[in-house]
């Protein structure tokens, strides 16, 4: 269960809009949300690792540490590592994508004269093609990368291989990795992460050199480089996903913004955040309509909410 971003929205104008301090666009609005929904997520890793050092409370629901991993469950995904060994230091990279499509580009090829190469994007953008992996297949088949490129709002073919009636679909996984948890190498044993200099130590001695049953990693630049070397498979990450950006779609056929449920984006956060969520896009907004009060009220809620969470 979500956070309706229309409700959010319309909650927003009507506090903004009650006394006509001004009005904030949906792009504004779409933008501001997106950025208040990666805060709060941050804000979760604070907040596990502030709870973490005390006892927790046991009562049914004042669970603080509990809470928070619960709300955290939704972004929580685990996949393959992709091994590169072509560089004289072996690495890993963690999971890009967790799997969900949000779009498809369909292309039904013709015979025409002359024969057409390049072919438009109109249900995915450029931009969508670069922010994600990529996946086309050629009727039902994967299809080689060296046939084909997507650059500049099109579909180019670079070699003419396949016949009239055959079918293109392309398919775009967003890139949505957003925090590396647990490496694991051969589905049961935890991979330790350390720092070079305790590598370097770790190194003096053969009882305590890493080995395929006490394995270590660093992980840098967005890499995981696993030691011993030897490891070149079997190598899977748990991770925290980046939501998919918030968005309160709308037709404007009447010349008024009219919500569009079918094309919008719902927050992915837990249903209890909807309050503190409405309170951290005010305080945004009071910056974009330059409203003092609107800053000044709901940056007090914010922290008042903030100060009760610690205690």
């Amino acid at each position: 269960m979500a956070i309706n971003v229309d409700t959010v929205y319309k909650t927003v104008l009507l506090i903004i809009n009650k006394e006509q301090r001004g009005y904030l666009t949906p792009n504004e609005f779409n933008r501001i949300a997106t950025q208040v929904q990666l805060e709060t997520i941050d804000e979760y890793f604070q907040t596990i690792y502030q709870q973490s050092r005390f006892s927790q409370n046991e009562s049914e629901y004042g669970d603080r540490y509990l809470n928070v991993q619960q709300k955290l469950d939704i972004f929580k995904k685990i996949g393959d590592c992709t091994y590169d060994g072509s560089g004289l230091t072996k690495i890993f990279t963690p999971p890009s994508s967790s799997g969900s499509a949000t779009g498809t580009q369909t292309y039904t090829y013709q015979t025409t004269s002359p024969l057409t190469t390049s072919y438009a994007l109109t249900t995915i953008t450029q931009s969508d093609v670069e922010n994600s992996n990529v996946v086309v297949t050629l009727n039902g088949q994967l299809f080689s990368t060296s046939d084909y490129n997507i650059t500049g709002g099109f579909f180019n073919l670079t070699t003419i291989n396949i016949t009239d009636g055959d079918v293109i679909l392309i398919t775009i996984y967003p890139k949505d990795f957003y925090k590396l948890g647990t490496v694991i190498f051969d589905g049961d044993k935890e991979v330790e992460r350390v720092e070079r200099n305790q590598l370097a130590k770790l190194n003096l001695s053969t009882l305590t050199k890493p080995s395929t049953y006490y394995p270590v990693y660093l992980y840098e630049n967005n890499n995981i480089i696993i030691y011993p070397q030897s490891i070149s498979s079997s190598v899977q990450a748990t991770y925290i996903k980046k939501p998919a950006n918030v968005m309160w779609n709308f037709t404007s056929s009447t010349g008024h913004y009219v919500w569009d449920p079918n094309s919008s984006v719902d927050f992915e956060l837990d249903p209890t955040e909807q309050t503190s969520v409405i309170l951290k896009i005010l305080l945004y907004a009071g910056v974009v309509i330059k409203d003092p009060t609107i800053i000044d009220v709901a940056a007090r809620e914010v922290a008042a909410e903030k100060a009760n969470e610690r205690n």
